[in-house]
């Protein structure tokens, strides 16, 4: 097995053996990559150069050969035997403890227990990459266990263009992923440039190197789930309601955790027995069936004891629906009240979503030998997912979309889901949850804030939690209003279920959803407690970019900003910008992550708290352009709470000055205007 000191070796002084495909773990799609004799001429030529000349003879014929059977050049045999998951940090071969906690969350981000399809570099979402090949990744370790911290590296889209002369104050590395030129962002550029190898999909937080497992999405299924109790179906106990979804594997593999936090009955559907046995023997998934009556029974049973369970149903979810259907025209009977989809239907047609007329393996083998067969049966499928939807919605259910695309793929192949009357080319029948659950959370400060123990010690996760709770705790008590006291309160709630629960996979991390004031307070007693040595090793503090100020995407995160402006990306381009002058240790800008390629723009960083002063006054200063910066745009954008909000914090910090929009109070006027 090779060391850490081993992978950060480059160049290697010989070239390694070839490794066999690996059958025990998942393995992506094979990828369509439409590439003509010359195109794959310079797929072949770059994925070369990163290699001596001598070494061509012997590895041109086996990229090729990648390139044929799997649609990319992989670099298989590049790929190390070292077991990868997050090490300590003291235990890596840096100048710096900035690089050596990079190096921390690159190898969390490809741990078999977290990543998606590790040997495809892909950590979740079907295809977001932590780098494109494996060449890539062996350079940049390189370059982290060399660089001082008067170096910047420089990635681009998951190749290491190089460390470059910088100052301490900036960042140590800066990622951008499927930055291309507005015109080429279709689909097919995409799988077109990927093939080539000179850009990929980072999704969010994979080709940021922030993934912290599936319990990100936990926390945020979980909120989104009491959320929507509270306002659709007015309770706040939900124990013996049924929550409907799909998807088992990446992030979507933690809904059924959520669904049992949350106290009610969660049924996930998954295609893949591999991605669902995983989760069940990960102890995510309590219950496991393949037989959609025995499903159907367990739904009534577990309803009627009011028993917070996850039901995973082998199979495929369109078959859930119509069979709810037709028990429904049989008996009147709803048996779910709350429903949603978590497939990766930003990718529909390369494994993102499995048309309901074909097995798991024949739907593999179909989109790889005929694309546009499969495409067809795709639409269809999501047409007949659809119908059944809308007929048990038009009865008390409540659907709502979860940002990965369902609703605005299922518009594109016809079905029946646009809103009547809608001019923004935003809203469908079904809102997304962040219009009608979560938009308000963000519009007054609150996202998720994330944290990793570099130690990699369970104790030090466990401390911390003791420290946000108190800080949380603190802050209420000296007065806050009673809807952001709310939110704390449940954030609260989740620290002290999340550590019962056992959420962490791969790196001793956390998440909850906090506001500016939370956040800033939270981290400057994490950075106390490294001083104090109360933490045996730094933090590294992050988001999802999935949050107030991180993301533009008018069919998520920005599906509330009903001033035209939904479509614009300048407030993610300001954020990582801000962030990077402000003392973030790494931050990322990237095309396409959570609903698609060409469909949003979202930033993110990393910051590591080493128990410097430093460290402290950084977190303070950009933890605050972090959260301001999306709540002044969603203020002039014209919502209540973010305005609110943002006079608030002005209040504040009188440095603080930000444009506050006048409302129009009559809106005959701008008839009567538009009339003369």
């Amino acid at each position: 097995m090779s060391s850490l000191k081993e992978i950060c070796e480059w160049p290697l002084d010989q070239l390694p053996p070839r490794h066999p495909r690996d059958d025990s773990v998942p393995h992506a799609p094979v990828r369509n990559h439409n590439l003509g004799a010359e195109q794959q001429r310079q797929a072949l030529q770059n994925a070369l150069r990163y290699f001596p000349p001598e070494w061509h003879e012997t590895l041109a014929p086996e990229f090729a050969e990648e390139l044929r059977q799997y649609g990319h050049i992989y670099m298989y045999r590049f790929r190390s035997d070292i077991r990868m998951r997050a090490y300590p940090i003291s235990e890596y071969p840096c100048e710096t403890r900035q690089a050596a906690a990079v190096m921390h969350m690159i190898m969390n981000n490809l741990d078999p227990r977290v990543a998606q399809f590790p040997h495809e570099l892909v950590t979740y979402g079907g295809n977001g990459q932590v780098f494109s090949n494996w060449a890539q990744f062996r350079l940049t370790m390189h370059y982290l266990s060399r660089m001082t911290e008067d170096q910047t590296l420089a990635m681009y889209s998951g190749h290491p263009q190089g460390l470059f002369p910088s100052h301490r104050q900036a960042p140590r590395v800066v990622i951008t992923n499927g930055m291309v030129v507005p015109n080429y962002s279709s689909r097919q550029d995409y799988d077109r440039m990927f093939a080539l190898g000179v850009t990929m999909y980072g999704q969010m937080t994979a080709g940021s190197y922030c993934y912290i497992g599936p319990q990100g999405i936990v926390h945020g299924t979980t909120i989104t789930v009491m959320n929507a109790g509270r306002r659709y179906i007015g309770v706040n106990d939900l124990r013996g309601k049924v929550f409907l979804t799909s998807g088992l594997g990446g992030m979507s593999g933690a809904q059924a955790k959520a669904a049992v936090i949350s106290g009610c009955v969660g049924v996930i559907a998954e295609v893949s027995k591999e991605a669902l046995m995983k989760r069940h023997d990960q102890g995510w998934l309590v219950e496991v069936t393949d037989n959609l009556d025995d499903l159907m029974n367990r739904i009534r049973e577990a309803r009627r004891r009011k028993e917070p369970t996850s039901i995973g149903y082998h199979g495929n979810i369109v078959d859930i629906w119509e069979r709810l259907v037709a028990d429904f025209d049989s008996t009147g009977e709803l048996l779910v009240d709350l429903a949603s989809d978590q497939t990766s239907c930003h990718n529909p047609f390369n494994g993102g979503y499995y048309p309901v007329q074909l097995s798991f393996d024949e739907a593999n083998q179909m989109m790889h030998e005929n694309p546009e067969g499969f495409k067809n049966l795709v639409q269809e499928s999501l047409r007949r997912q659809v119908t059944a939807i809308n007929k048990l919605a038009d009865n008390g259910l409540y659907f709502w979309d979860y940002g990965n695309a369902f609703l605005l793929e299922a518009s594109r192949a016809g079905a029946d889901v646009r809103k009547e009357g809608d001019t923004t080319g935003t809203r469908f029948r079904y809102p997304s949850y962040v219009q009608d659950i979560m938009g308000d959370i963000f519009s007054m400060g609150f996202g998720p804030f994330r944290w990793v123990c570099t130690s990699a010690e369970p104790s030090d996760l466990a401390t911390t939690d003791e420290i946000a709770t108190t800080v949380l705790e603190d802050i209420i008590n000296a007065g806050v209003p009673e809807k952001t006291k709310q939110q704390y309160q449940d954030n609260i709630t989740w620290i002290k279920e999340a550590g019962r629960h056992g959420m962490v996979v791969g790196s001793q991390a956390r998440i909850l959803y906090s506001d500016q004031k939370g956040r800033v307070a939270i981290a400057a007693a994490f950075n106390q407690a490294v001083a104090d040595g109360k933490l045996q090793g730094p933090v590294v503090i992050s988001r999802d970019h999935h949050d107030v100020s991180g993301t533009d995407s008018p069919f998520r995160e920005t599906s509330n900003v009903y001033d035209g402006s939904a479509f614009c990306a300048d407030m993610a381009v300001q954020n990582v910008i801000g962030d990077s002058f402000r003392g973030a240790t790494w931050v990322a800008l990237h095309n396409g992550g959570g609903v698609g390629w060409g469909e949003v723009m979202n930033g993110g960083f990393g910051l590591v708290l080493d128990g410097s002063e430093e460290a402290g006054e950084r977190a303070k200063l950009m933890l605050g352009w972090d959260v301001s910066n999306g709540v002044a745009r969603r203020s002039w954008s014209g919502n209540a709470n973010a305005k609110e909000t943002i006079c608030r914090a002005m209040e504040e910090n009188s440095k603080l000055k930000v444009t506050v929009p006048h409302q129009v109070e009559d809106d005959s006027l701008l008839e009567r205007a538009l009339q003369s």
